[in-house]
């Protein structure tokens, strides 16, 4: 009987190559002629995650991440044992997140993604956490918007985003 974490590594697999066909096959045939030329094209992302996620899941299936005692397992006969209320709400946030980037804009969902999160997982130093959140939400925000020059709306639309 196969375990837990590989059943779940199995699953990711199928989702990774199907987000691999599509980064591979099916993004990088509408580009504009002058994007074909680029180094970096819109798919290269996509790409990069699906062979990750590929090596990772294989990984685990193959079973060479195991140096771990075999009653370390996850047993899902006990799955109530574990902190399953966390899992869902974390999951919940990632989807809020998700949907408040438009009306938010990029930097306020963000950082309230990582607050709200960091204090879901049990985070209490607020003086680390903030700054923390802040810098990480405005230095990805940089990176996309004026080093790849992808426009990402920032603010609200009634801040000015």
């Amino acid at each position: 009987m196969m375990a837990l974490d590989r059943w779940i590594a199995l699953i990711l697999l199928g989702i990774c190559l199907a987000y691999g066909y599509t980064a591979w096959f099916t993004m990088d045939g509408s580009l504009a002629p002058f994007m074909q030329r680029n180094p970096i094209w819109p798919s290269t992302f996509p790409k990069v995650l699906s062979v990750m996620g590929v090596v990772a899941c294989t990984v685990i299936l193959l079973g060479f991440e195991t140096s771990q005692p075999k009653d370390a397992d996850i047993d899902y006969r006990r799955l109530h044992e574990y902190n399953l209320g966390q899992a869902v709400l974390l999951l919940v946030l990632m989807v809020g997140y998700a949907l408040c980037l438009r009306p938010l804009g990029f930097l306020l969902s963000t950082s309230g993604f990582l607050i709200l999160g960091s204090v879901l997982l049990g985070e209490r130093k607020w003086h680390i956490m903030l700054p923390v959140s802040l810098i990480a939400a405005g230095g990805v925000w940089y990176l996309v918007q004026e080093v790849l020059g992808i426009y990402m709306r920032p603010l609200p639309g009634f801040l000015g985003g």
